[in-house]
């Protein structure tokens, strides 16, 4: 069996998700392992929403999908979610039966600051990396230094806070597969705006997903 994993807080699961998870099987996986974290080392959870909340989501978000599973390992390891400590889990957890290396989906922003990730290196070694496009840029974008950087050159995508991180293709020392997936130009934090200045989201979220925030009350819904 191939075998990926897909990280994230998942604040909440979105279509975009969904959409970069299913492209993935395209380059021959027969699993994708979503992996919600309990607490991300390079950023602040946003809303008070709960680990319990997040996971509900993306199980209803991926019901009837058989080749969509939950790993809860991050969320059930409390503390915070170093993805070494998650590929290790896993190494073991599926020894003789994942099929060559562990694929690790990451969206284009989370590529550019990989090399602070904890035991990158490591996670490289263990993972066939794949960069997932995030945001469609233009023919030049703001980069983190303020420049204005060509796309072609570059490996980059916006932050949760709408901020540019960019990394020079020939700087990104791993190997890598660019994943040609669908972009769906929102985020999660575009989805918790918009529920909470009470405009129209119910279309970016899975049916299941748009009821649970509802009965919920989530992010200030207040429909």
């Amino acid at each position: 069996m191939k075998l990926a994993i897909y990280g994230g807080s998942f604040n909440p699961v979105h279509c975009g998700h969904l959409t970069v998870a299913d492209s993935a099987l395209e380059l021959g996986y027969d699993k994708i392992l979503f992996v919600p974290t309990f607490i991300p080392p390079h950023k602040q959870l946003a809303a008070s929403v709960s680990p319990s909340s997040r996971l509900a989501m993306l199980e209803a978000a991926i019901a009837g999908n058989p080749k969509f599973e939950i790993e809860p390992c991050e969320i059930q390891r409390g503390g915070i979610s170093y993805t070494i400590d998650t590929v290790r889990f896993l190494k073991e957890k599926y020894r003789g039966v994942v099929k060559g290396k562990i694929g690790l989906i990451m969206g284009q922003e989370i590529a550019a600051e990989f090399d602070k990730w904890k035991n990158a290196d490591e996670v490289a070694a263990f993972c066939e990396i794949i960069i997932a496009n995030r945001r469609q840029l233009g023919d030049a974008q703001l980069s983190s230094t303020g420049s204005n950087k060509p796309r072609g050159n570059f490996l980059g995508g916006v932050d949760a806070t709408g901020h540019f991180m960019s990394v020079k293709k020939g700087e990104f020392k791993w190997e890598y597969k660019d994943l040609k997936n669908l972009i769906l130009s929102f985020s999660s934090t575009d989805v918790r705006n918009r529920i909470a200045q009470g405009k129209s989201w119910r279309y970016l979220v899975p049916p299941a997903v748009y009821d649970y925030i509802v009965a919920n009350r989530l992010y200030g819904c207040k429909q």
